[in-house]
């Protein structure tokens, strides 16, 4: 898969992720916008210049371009680990922001090491795109 195929589905991936953490998310729009901000700042996934309000989490869920900042889909990957429901991605493009997001999440030594740290339910539905982003990622630190 080349590399700027899998960067194309995974941008578009990233907008599929945070529908699904507002689709089993068990609160209005705005509070889940709080949840998302306040766990990025709390795990240091990211620094939100500000609380998002609900209408721009709905915005982010519809944007298939992936232009919404990062440390939203990254926190949502880190939240939806966490359920008790087990999401999994539900498309292939959904999968590679899930990898991607995996691997920006924490430090990983090796594909295996990735692999292998992934929660049980998910290590089948993600094994093709975390090898997809762990080529993409080696390939940027050749950059």
């Amino acid at each position: 898969m080349p590399q700027d195929d899998f960067y194309t589905k995974m941008r578009a991936g990233l907008s599929a992720l945070l529908r699904q953490w507002r689709s089993l998310g068990q609160a209005n729009t705005d509070q889940l916008a709080l949840i998302l901000a306040e766990t990025a700042r709390v795990a240091k996934l990211g620094t939100p210049d500000a609380t998002p309000s609900g209408a721009t989490l709905e915005q982010w869920s519809q944007d298939e371009l992936g232009e919404m900042p990062l440390w939203a889909p990254r926190t949502a990957v880190f939240l939806l680990n966490q359920m008790p429901a087990r999401p999994t991605p539900d498309s292939d493009a959904e999968a590679c922001a899930w990898a991607y997001c995996w691997l920006r999440n924490r430090s990983f030594d090796s594909l295996q090491a990735a692999h292998e740290a992934l929660p049980a339910h998910l290590k089948a539905p993600l094994q093709d795109a975390l090898e997809a982003a762990w080529r993409d990622q080696q390939g940027l630190r050749l950059v």
